[in-house]
Order: C-alpha cells, then structure tokens, then sequence
C-alpha cells in the first residue's frame, strides 16, 4: 500500500516539476542545433553519456544486487530489495538533485537529460551501500524510509560539498561512499539488536550463495573506472579517471589475495576479502580519479585499500560488534566507509600538492574549475576544501543516519523478528527446497565464527 501511494505522489510529482532538456526535447534541440551550429544529432550529449550511464546502471542493480546475495537464505532480499530501493532512490532523486542544481527559476520546472539519469543512479548508489549495513535486519518499508531520507540528506550534502565547497568529486568518494557508509553504519548503530544471534545459523553463505554474489563483485569491478569517468569533463579527464580507477582496481585484487591468503594458516583464500575489499582500490579512487595523480600514484591507492580494506574484515568488523554494539552484515565500513574517507582526504592531498609544471595553468582551470568566483582559488585553497567535503560527508551520514534509525526503532515498520533475520521466508514466497538448511551449517558464516575445517562440524556418523 505504501508503494501505491509513493508512486502516485511521485507522478503529481513529476506531473509538475519534471520536463526534457534541451538535448532531449525535439523543439529545444532543433533551436540549439541552429544556434550553436551543430550539424550532427550526433553531438547530442547522449551520444557521449549513454555508455557510461549504461555501465552505471549495471553496476547499481546487477553490481550492487548480487554483490549482497551471499547469504544462505536471503538472496530474494538482496537482490529484490535492491532493485525496490534503486527504482524508489533514482525517482527521487531526479526530484532532490533537480530542485537543488537544474531548476529553472523563470519556469519552476526541472529540466532532465541523460547526465541526470547517471546522477540519479549515483544518488542511490550512496542508499545501496547504507542497505548493505542493514542487510536482512529490515522490512521493504523500513528501507523505503531509509532510501527516502537518505536521497534527501544526499543531494543537501552533495549540494554542499560541490556548489558551495566546489570540491572536485567524479566518482563520489566523499558524497557517496564515506556518505552512504556512515550513514548504513549510524542507523545499525541505532538499531542494534542484541538477541540478533538467534538469527545466527542464517547469517552465512553457503558455496552457491557465494558464488552469486561473486557476479556482483566482478560486474562492479568492470564498470568501476565508468562509474568514477561518467560525470568528468569530455577529453583529458575521463580518459585520466578511467585510467587511473582500472589501474588501482588491479592493484587492489592483487594486495587482497595476498593478506587474505596470510591471514590463514593454510595459506587459503576468504571469499569474503575477495568479494569485497578487492574494490576498494575502486572506491579510494573516486574523488582524485580526474587528478594527475600518475600511474604508479593510482597503483599505490589501490595496494593500501586493498590492505586496510581486508585487514577491516578480519579485525575492524567483530570489534565494532563485540565493542561498539554494530551489527554490520556487509562489511561495508571495510569496502565504502573507510575506503571513501581515505579517498576524500588522499583527493585533498593530490590538489593541493597540484602544479602548473604538471598540469599547466590551462590544466589547472580546467580540471578544478578556477573559474567564476572560483577564478582566483589556489591549489592550497582547494585542498582544504577537499578535506572540508570530506567531513561534511562523514558528518551527515552519521548525524543523518542517528536521527533516521530512531525515527525506524518506531514499532509500526513491521521488521522481522530477531530469530527471523536473514531469512526471505519473512516477505517473500520461497519455493520449497529438496534439502532443508539445517543449524550444523554455521560453519560457513559469511563474518566471523568460522569452523577452520568441515571436519570440525556437528556431522557424525553411527557405527553399526
């Protein structure tokens, strides 16, 4: 029920607000294509932006929706609930980043084209990340809150950080990933449950689930270098972002196998660093990717994510359960919270230290926008900025994420019981299985508490 009406306050919405740019409006684009000259529909604007919204999309419901499958019994959640929230989150947005960057004063109208569209998708992006803290622990309208206010508190702060700061951020370091990681980690703050171990036979994967969420992993590595490119400046700069996001995502594959490898004693791998702190390299990368931040530079990000990302697996995550009560199902302090800190501020550090023997003084314009009243801002200045973004993310998200999880502890959301988490059977209709999941399975919990070896499990075998 509440679906229907979200969806028809979204089309009065709309109704109202939203019409079609002048690159996608046939009248509009006639009258610019005389008065610029232009004599191709080839040099529309979607021409250059549809591939990489194309790769952006894909990440955001097949990267982002596989990627939370690995739990044994919540598949239907993770991938369907994505896709409930991406599909909400991308409305809204169009909505929020409208009336806060193209509304049309003289009109009252939103003017959308397919730039918007990528925008959106980054706006829901930073909601996703959130989800992946709360990943089995709420019902379908506890995230349609969730994705509600954190689209809102999204465009606020990206306005901020962007417009007023003017701090350069192509692939959302600080306004989407330190942003939605703190602020998933505040609202399962907010929520803890401390009977949640009753749910905690569901709360692992078995090798198939695995096995799925390992598409996610490799679709958004894939398309990461799109996601941190699609928004640059045409030429240098997202040729530079594409280069330098692929090359510190190599980088972090290689440094993740190697710890997670070390941190066994057999020298096995953990599906779990694997699946995600091999795209931290990805997420660092976000905001200096349009930099001249240099090859071996890029390959340095991603080596010291990969570390701090898989090394956040294996000791950040049960402390932050045992010790600060926060119940993290995905990790994603490991993966977007830390790594998108990290990468604000390493943003901060490659402007400020920005010259004109490298760059050029025409360089420098062009890449931070020294233009306007922005025209006499020094690198130093910039730099600052940077670091002052990167705050203002973090604030929001864990300020913001406070304030809606007490607004979820609400008992009117019907989310599922502690002994219920984890499982689809909840909301969805699940067909019946041949085998049934039985508690000896524990072994393979997805975080923390695993048997070193299946021999070590309940199995016994009577003897006749």
């Amino acid at each position: 029920m509440a679906e229907v009406s979200d969806k028809i306050a979204m089309i009065v919405l709309f109704g109202v607000f939203i019409r079609y740019d002048e690159e996608s409006d046939t009248g509009r684009w006639l009258e610019l294509k005389k008065h610029e000259n232009i004599t191709s529909d080839v040099e529309n604007d979607f021409y250059f932006r549809y591939p990489s919204f194309q790769d952006v999309h894909v990440m955001i419901f097949v990267g982002f929706g596989f990627l939370m499958t690995f739990l044994k019994r919540y598949s239907f959640g993770g991938v369907g609930f994505n896709f409930l929230i991406a599909s909400f989150g991308l409305q809204w947005a169009l909505l929020m980043q409208g009336w806060f960057h193209s509304l049309d004063h003289t009109t009252g109208k939103i003017y959308i084209g397919v730039e918007s569209l990528i925008n959106a998708d980054f706006c829901c992006a930073g909601c996703l990340i959130a989800y992946g803290a709360l990943l089995g622990k709420v019902s379908p309208v506890q995230l349609m809150v969730v994705t509600l206010f954190g689209i809102t508190l999204f465009a606020v702060e990206e306005y901020i950080i962007l417009s007023l700061l003017h701090c350069r951020d192509a692939g959302g370091s600080m306004v989407i990933h330190a942003f939605g990681g703190y602020y998933g980690l505040a609202i399962s703050w907010v929520l803890y449950r401390p009977k949640l171990h009753q749910s905690s036979r569901l709360n692992g994967s078995v090798y198939h689930s695995d096995m799925f969420a390992m598409i996610g992993t490799l679709f958004l590595w894939m398309y990461w270098p799109s996601f941190n490119s699609a928004i640059t400046d045409h030429g240098d700069g997202q040729h530079r972002a594409a280069i330098n996001t692929y090359l510190a995502l190599a980088s972090s594959v290689l440094t993740t196998v190697a710890i997670s490898s070390m941190s066994k004693k057999k020298g096995k791998l953990d599906m779990v660093h694997i699946q995600n702190a091999t795209l931290a390299g990805g997420v660092a990368m976000g905001t200096s990717a349009e930099f001249m931040i240099t090859p071996y530079g890029s390959l340095i990000v991603g080596f010291a994510c990969g570390i701090i990302s898989t090394f956040g697996y294996l000791f950040v995550t049960p402390f932050f359960e045992k010790y600060l009560k926060l119940q993290d199902t995905c990790g994603v302090h490991n993966l977007h919270a830390l790594p998108g800190m990290l990468g604000g501020f390493i943003g901060a550090i490659v402007a400020a230290s920005a010259s004109e023997a490298v760059y050029s003084k025409e360089g420098l314009i062009n890449t931070f926008d020294f233009e306007g009243k922005f025209a006499n801002r020094t690198v130093g200045t910039q730099g600052g900025y940077q670091a002052a973004g990167t705050c203002v993310s973090i604030a929001f998200g864990i300020v913001g994420g406070a304030c809606v999880g007490l607004v979820l502890r609400l008992p009117i959301w019907g989310d599922p019981a502690d002994d219920n988490c984890f499982d689809d059977e909840v909301y969805w209709e699940v067909p019946e299985e041949e085998e049934s999941i039985h508690p000896i399975l524990e072994y393979n919990n997805h975080m923390v508490h695993k048997h070193q070896d299946i021999s070590e499990s309940n199995f016994s075998v009577e003897q006749s």
